[in-house]
């Protein structure tokens, strides 16, 4: 079967391996990601996924506040040794974390966090919408697909693109992270605050707003 770029793009950034190896484990378990992430492993081609059995239990929490107390996050990110989690290379990738987070507002982790009920409700809005556009019954499960997956793109922070280079999402810079330093390093969870949130209030972009901090 043809191998799908999307699910490439998607093993490249969940493994950290090459595109051809990333191509060749796809042609070899017929585009299963799942399973093409442990032919890479068996392969001793993935550079992240060898070391994401690894424990990581050292790290840091690190903070962002934005501009004027508008903003605030708390982020964990975990290193296998204290070592690596005091080094100023890790501390800077936990602040630009904190701050993507505040830019872009993501409601959790990884996709495998996301209420089951949540996403089989987005589902349905999906494909009421293709439906209202007349779109062919045939053609609707995979315009969903596509669509679900913009979806976890939102709201999941590991897929979303990175503010400083959006050419980048986060996993590809937390696989690109690990292997350069040779440790796991896993961002385990967040908490964001924003002023006078659920409180009626004039619409702000924050995202651009953090970006004109980024650059001064």
């Amino acid at each position: 079967m043809a191998v799908n770029a999307s699910a490439v793009k998607e093993l490249r950034e969940r493994t950290g391996a090459g595109m051809l190896d990333c191509k060749k484990a796809l042609d070899e378990t017929n585009g299963d990601v799942e399973k093409a992430i442990d032919f890479l492993r068996e392969k001793g081609l993935s550079a992240a996924a060898n070391k994401a059995g690894r424990a990581a239990t050292e790290g840091t929490v690190e903070s962002y506040i934005h501009a004027g107390g508008k903003i605030g996050v708390l982020v964990e990110i975990n290193s296998e040794t204290d070592f690596v989690g005091k080094t100023e290379e890790f501390k800077s990738f936990a602040r630009d974390i904190a701050m993507q987070i505040a830019a872009a507002n993501p409601l959790y982790v990884r996709r495998e966090e996301v209420p089951q009920e949540e996403v089989d409700r987005e589902m349905e809005v999906l494909k009421s919408q293709a439906l209202n556009e007349g779109k062919p019954e045939k053609i609707i499960a995979k315009m969903v697909e596509g669509r679900i997956s913009k979806f976890y793109e939102e709201i999941c922070l590991m897929e979303q693109s990175f503010i400083k280079d959006p050419d980048k999402t986060i996993s590809m810079m937390l696989n690109e992270k690990i292997s350069k330093i040779g440790e796991n390093i896993s961002i385990r969870r967040f908490v964001r605050f924003e002023l006078g949130e659920g409180l009626e209030k004039k619409e702000d972009n924050f995202v651009d707003e953090v970006m004109a901090q980024v650059k001064h």
